[in-house]
C-alpha cells in the first residue's frame, strides 16, 4: 500500500505539470508581441504548437506496448523540463524550439498516464483517472492566474514567469524516478494487435470533429482571451484571474459530467448543451464585455463538460476495446490537429480586420459545429 500511495502521488504531480506551461502563455501574450515583435498569426502559431505536437504523437499509445512506459515517462518529464528551459531563453527562436520540445514532452505523457493507470489501477480505472484530470485541470487554472502576477514580481519578467513551471516538473522527474527502476510493463507487439482506424465511419468522424472542435473553443480561450480583455483596457493581472475563474467552471462542470452522462445511453442532449453554453458564452463576451465573469463561467461550464464528453466517447461508440483504441487514436491525433487551426486563425482574422469581432464569430461558429457533432457523436450507437 505505501509503494501503492507513492506512486500515486508521484502520477498526480506529473499530471500537475501538464498543462500549467501551456496556460501560463496567454496572459503573457501581449507582452510576447510587444518584446519580441510577434505578429498576431505568428503569436496564433505559439498557442498552436503544443496542439500539433499533441496531434503528432497521439500514435506513440503503440509506442508504449512496445516498451517500458515508465521510463517513457521519465523520458518525457526529462524532455519537458529542457523545453521549458529553452523556451524561456529571450529570443523568438528558443521561443518556439522550446515551446515544441515542451509539447513533444506533454504529448508523449498524455498518451503515457491512461496506460499506466490501466496497469497499475486495473479495478479504479474511472476514480484514478478522474482524479489526474482533475489536478490537471487544477494546475491549468493556476498556471493562467500566476502568469501575469510571476512576470511582475520576479526578476527576468516574462522569462522568469515561463521558466517558473520548470520547478515543479524538476520535482516530478524527482519522484518519477524510483518507479522506474523495478516492475518496468512491457507488452511484445506480437501479443497486440494494430487498431485500424475507422475512416468510413461518420460516427467516428462525429466523434473526432467533437474532440477537435472542443479543444479548439479551449484553446483558443486560453490563448487570446487575456489579449482581447487587455486591449479592451483591463489589467493584464485580472485578465489572467478571469481567465483561472473560466477554467475553474470548466473544473466544475467536468466533475458532474461523468453521472449525467451514466443516466443514459443517449448523450445527444448532453452534445448539444456544451455547444449552446460555449456559443451563448462567447456570443456574450463579443455584445457585452462588462459581463466578462458570467460569460466566462458559461464557457467554462460548456467546454469543460465537452473535453469530458469527448473522451467518453471514445468508449461509449466503441463496440470492443480494439475498436475504442482505434477510435481514440484516430479522434486525438485528426482532432488535435483540427485544434490547432484555432488560434492561428483567430490570429490571423485578427490582424487582418483590426478587431475582435471577426475572430470572435469565428470562435462562435465553431463552438456552434461542436454543438452539432455532439448531436450526431452523442446519439445511442456504436462502432
Amino acid at each position: 500500500m505505501v509503494k501503492g500511495t507513492s506512486f500515486l502521488i508521484a502520477l498526480f504531480v506529473v499530471a500537475a505539470c501538464l498543462r500549467s506551461s501551456i496556460t501560463g502563455v496567454g496572459p503573457l501574450l501581449g507582452v510576447l508581441r510587444e518584446q519580441l515583435g510577434l505578429s498576431a498569426t505568428t503569436a496564433g502559431l505559439l498557442s498552436s504548437l503544443p496542439l500539433l505536437m499533441f496531434a503528432a504523437c497521439a500514435p506513440l499509445s503503440r509506442l508504449a506496448r512496445n516498451h517500458g512506459t515508465e521510463r517513457l515517462l521519465l523520458l518525457a518529464l526529462v524532455v519537458l523540463v529542457a523545453g521549458i528551459l529553452l523556451r524561456s531563453e529571450g529570443h523568438v527562436l528558443p521561443l518556439f524550439l522550446g515551446t515544441l520540445v515542451l509539447a513533444s514532452g506533454i504529448a508523449v505523457a498524455n498518451v503515457l498516464l491512461p496506460v499506466l493507470v490501466k496497469q497499475h489501477f486495473p479495478t479504479r480505472i474511472p476514480t484514478i483517472t478522474s482524479a489526474y484530470a482533475t489536478v490537471m485541470g487544477a494546475s491549468a487554472a493556476l498556471g493562467s492566474g500566476l502568469a501575469a502576477p510571476l512576470a511582475q514580481g520576479l526578476p527576468g519578467g516574462w522569462r522568469a514567469s515561463l521558466v517558473a513551471w520548470a520547478v515543479p516538473a524538476v520535482v516530478a522527474l524527482m519522484l518519477w524516478i524510483p518507479h522506474t527502476r523495478h516492475d518496468v510493463h512491457v507488452t511484445s507487439a506480437a501479443d497486440t494487435p494494430h487498431p485500424r482506424l475507422p475512416w468510413g465511419s461518420r460516427l467516428a468522424w462525429q466523434v473526432t470533429a467533437y474532440m477537435g472542435l472542443q479543444s479548439m473553443v479551449f484553446y483558443v480561450t486560453v490563448a487570446w482571451y487575456p489579449t482581447m480583455l487587455r486591449d479592451g483596457g483591463m489589467p493584464v493581472a485580472t485578465a489572467g484571474w478571469l481567465l483561472t475563474l473560466y477554467q475553474g467552471a470548466a473544473l466544475c462542470g467536468g466533475l458532474v459530467m461523468p453521472l449525467l452522462i451514466r443516466r443514459s445511453t443517449d448523450q445527444r442532449v448532453l452534445g448539444a448543451a456544451t455547444g449552446l453554453l460555449s456559443t451563448v458564452g462567447t456570443l456574450g463576451m463579443l455584445v457585452a464585455p462588462g459581463g466578462g465573469g458570467l460569460w466566462m463561467v458559461l464557457l467554462g461550464f460548456g467546454t469543460g463538460p465537452a473535453l469530458i464528453l469527448a473522451l467518453s466517447f471514445m468508449g461509449l461508440r466503441a463496440s470492443s476495446p480494439l475498436v475504442a483504441a482505434s477510435l481514440s487514436l484516430m479522434a486525438q491525433s485528426l482532432g488535435y490537429l483540427l485544434a490547432a487551426c484555432g488560434p492561428v486563425t483567430f490570429g490571423f482574422i485578427h490582424e487582418h480586420s483590426g478587431g475582435w469581432v471577426g475572430p470572435m464569430l469565428f470562435l462562435v461558429a465553431a463552438s456552434l459545429a461542436m454543438g452539432a457533432c455532439g448531436l450526431g457523436a452523442g446519439r445511442a450507437a456504436r462502432l
